[in-house]
């Protein structure tokens, strides 16, 4: 499913940037934006995920280890919390 977004750059050598980008690439300005929003969000999510492996790599070094169903569970639970936030972009729309 295709969504239409007007994105306003405040920023003029940005923009010019992202058409350089688009035509270097032989791709439209659109799937630029899309693929760089992406990679953000993909990375916000990683950003998430870091505090519980930093906890459980502090509980192995005070405690000797931990149960690995703790850990699936966290993960799990995190995945939920992060699926109930509205996704700007999927892959399959990024190819233009």
């Amino acid at each position: 499913m295709t969504k239409k977004m007007t994105v306003v750059f405040h920023d003029e050598e940005l923009y010019t940037d992202v058409k350089m980008e688009a035509i270097r690439r032989n791709r439209p300005a659109s799937a630029i934006v899309c693929e760089a929003v992406l990679e953000w969000l993909q990375a916000k999510e990683d950003e998430e995920l870091v505090p519980l492996a930093e906890t459980a790599i502090t509980d192995w070094e005070q405690n000797g280890g931990f149960k690995l169903e703790d850990i699936d569970r966290e993960i799990e639970q995190a995945r939920t919390k992060r699926a109930k936030i509205p996704v700007v972009a999927e892959r399959k729309n990024v190819r233009g």
